[in-house]
C-alpha cells in the first residue's frame, strides 16, 4: 500500500468506545467531544482527544482541517448489499422469489462483460462514499470478473470491502449458473488473488440455499475449512415462501439455518442477511456459533418480507449489523436505513434509540463483521475511516436542530430526516475520498 500522508481533523466528535452486550449499556459507552482533535498516520488513528490536550501532538508539517459546525463520526458499515443490483433499485410489484426471476437475474446476466462490471463497480463505490459508507459486505455476481471489478474499484480508495463471487448451480438462468466444481475453483482463485490484499477481504457467497445443490454447499464448506479467516455471506429466512421452499428442498435438515450449519457455513465470520422468520432453535444456533445477522429494513419493507425483531438479538446475544440491501433496499444511505429501522421497531411496539441506531451503524456493524479491532470508533490504532456530517443540510433540518435538547436528540433528528445531503465529507484510511460540492 502506498505511503499515506498524516492528517489532523478538528471538530465535534461522536463515537462509542466499546462493544456492549445490552442496548441499555450503550449510552454509558458514548463519547462526545465538543472540540476534539484526530491525528492519523499511515491510515490509522495515531492520537485522539480534546483539542486542548492534542495541540502539543501537532507537528509543523501537518495541516489541521477544521469542521467547527459539523459532527464527525466513524464511517458507516453496511453489512449486506448487492453491487450488481445498483441499477434496479425500485423495481415494482413483486415479493422475493418473483422479484429475483423478474428483475434480478436478467440484470446480473450483464456482468459477464468486464467493461460493464467495471462501470457499475465505479458507480457503486462512489455511491458508498457519497453516502458515508466506508466498509461494506458485498454480493457480486456468479462471474469472477465482477469480483475483480469491485475490488479494483475499492482498492483505488484504499477501501475496506468484503466481497465474493456468487455460487449458484440451480434454479437460475443458465447464464448465471456455475457448477459445484467451478464455483469451488473460481472462488479459490479469487481468495488467493484478493483476500488480505491491501484492505480487501473475501466472502464465500452461496446466494441462498435454494440456488445451491447439496454438492455445492459441501464445496462452500470445504473452502471455509481450507481458508478459515474468509467470510461466509448469504441469505436466511427472508420470506415465508422461501423458508417453506428450503424445507422442501432439504427435508433431511431441521430447518433453513440447519442447512448452512450442516455444511460448516456458520461461525464468527458468517453473516446471514435478513433472518426475519427465524425459529427459536435457529436463534440459539446463531448465538452458539457466533454467527451474525444483517438487518435490512428498507428491503424487508419494500419486498413485504416482514418485520425484523431487533430486540431479540439482545435477548439471544446474537451479533447484528445494518444492511441497505441495494437493490431490494431502496437507499445506499444509512441515515435513511435507520429511519426505516426505527419504524420497523415501532410497528412491533419497541423503541430504537438514537444511540442504539448509531451503534448498529458503526461499532456494532464492525463487531458483526468481526472487525471491531480495526473499525467502528476513534480508538487509537484503529483504521481512520470517518464521516463529516452536516446536521443542517435543509431548512427543515436546521429548524429541527435548533430545538435539539442534546446530542442524542440531534442524532435522532438526523437519523429521521437525513440523507446523502448530510454527508459533507468521507475519509477512507485517513484520506479524503469524497467531499460534497458546494
Amino acid at each position: 500500500m502506498s505511503s499515506l500522508s498524516p492528517i489532523a481533523i478538528r471538530g465535534r466528535f461522536l463515537d462509542i468506545t466499546h462493544t456492549v452486550s445490552q442496548a441499555d449499556q450503550i449510552a454509558q459507552a458514548v463519547r462526545y467531544i465538543e472540540d476534539g482533535l484526530l491525528i492519523t498516520e499511515q491510515g490509522q488513528i495515531k492520537w485522539f482527544g480534546s483539542w486542548e490536550q492534542g495541540q502539543s501532538q501537532l507537528t509543523s508539517d501537518i495541516t489541521v482541517e477544521h469542521y467547527p459546525e459539523q459532527l464527525i463520526v466513524p464511517g458507516f458499515i453496511d453489512t449486506h448489499i448487492h453491487f450488481p443490483q445498483t441499477e434496479m433499485v425500485g423495481a415494482f410489484g413483486e415479493q422475493l422469489l418473483e422479484w429475483l426471476n423478474t428483475y434480478t437475474f436478467p440484470t446480473e446476466l450483464q456482468f459477464s462483460d468486464k467493461a460493464y462490471a467495471d462501470q457499475i463497480a465505479h458507480f457503486f463505490v462512489n455511491e458508498l462514499l457519497k453516502n458515508g459508507t466506508t466498509t461494506a459486505l458485498v454480493f457480486c455476481t456468479v462471474h469472477p470478473q465482477s469480483v475483480d471489478a469491485l475490488f479494483e474499484a475499492a482498492t483505488r480508495h484504499h477501501m475496506r470491502l468484503i466481497a465474493g463471487k456468487v455460487m449458484m448451480d440451480r434454479h437460475a438462468p443458465e447464464g448465471l449458473c456455475d457448477t459445484a466444481e467451478s464455483a469451488y475453483h473460481d472462488s479459490k482463485a479469487l481468495i488467493e488473488k484478493w483476500h488480505g490484499q491491501g484492505r480487501n477481504l473475501y466472502a464465500i457467497t452461496p446466494r441462498f440455499a435454494p440456488t445451491s445443490t447439496p454438492e455445492q454447499l459441501e464445496k462452500a464448506g470445504q473452502l471455509k475449512a481450507e481458508y478459515p479467516d474468509v467470510y461466509i455471506h448469504t441469505h436466511l429466512s427472508e420470506n415465508k415462501n422461501e423458508t417453506a421452499w428450503v424445507k422442501e428442498l432439504f427435508p433431511e435438515q431441521k430447518g433453513y439455518l440447519d442447512v448452512y450449519h450442516h455444511y460448516g457455513l456458520t461461525g464468527n465470520r458468517s453473516v446471514f442477511a435478513h433472518c426475519v422468520h427465524l425459529e427459536e432453535d435457529e436463534w440459539d444456533c446463531m448465538h452458539d456459533t457466533d454467527s451474525a445477522i444483517a438487518f435490512c429494513p428498507t428491503s424487508n419493507l419494500f419486498l413485504g418480507s416482514g418485520l425484523f425483531p431487533l430486540k431479540k438479538t439482545w435477548e439471544k446475544q446474537v451479533k447484528v449489523g445494518l444492511g441497505t440491501d441495494i437493490g431490494a433496499g431502496t437507499s445506499f444511505n444509512q441515515l435513511q436505513t435507520l429511519n426505516e429501522a426505527y419504524k420497523v421497531q415501532q410497528l412491533q411496539g419497541d423503541k430504537l434509540s438514537a444511540f442504539e441506531s448509531f451503534y448498529h451503524a458503526t461499532l456494532g456493524g464492525a463487531k458483526a463483521l468481526h472487525l471491531q479491532d480495526k473499525l467502528g470508533n476513534f480508538n487509537v490504532g484503529k483504521e481512520a475511516d470517518f464521516v463529516v456530517l452536516n446536521l443542517n443540510a435543509t431548512a427543515l433540518q436546521t429548524l429541527r436542530q435548533q430545538r435539539a435538547k442534546n446530542i442524542e436528540d440531534a442524532l435522532f433528528a438526523l437519523f429521521t430526516m437525513g440523507d446523502d445531503r448530510n454527508i459533507q465529507a468521507t475519509y477512507i484510511y485517513g484520506q479524503k475520498a469524497y467531499e460534497q460540492k458546494a
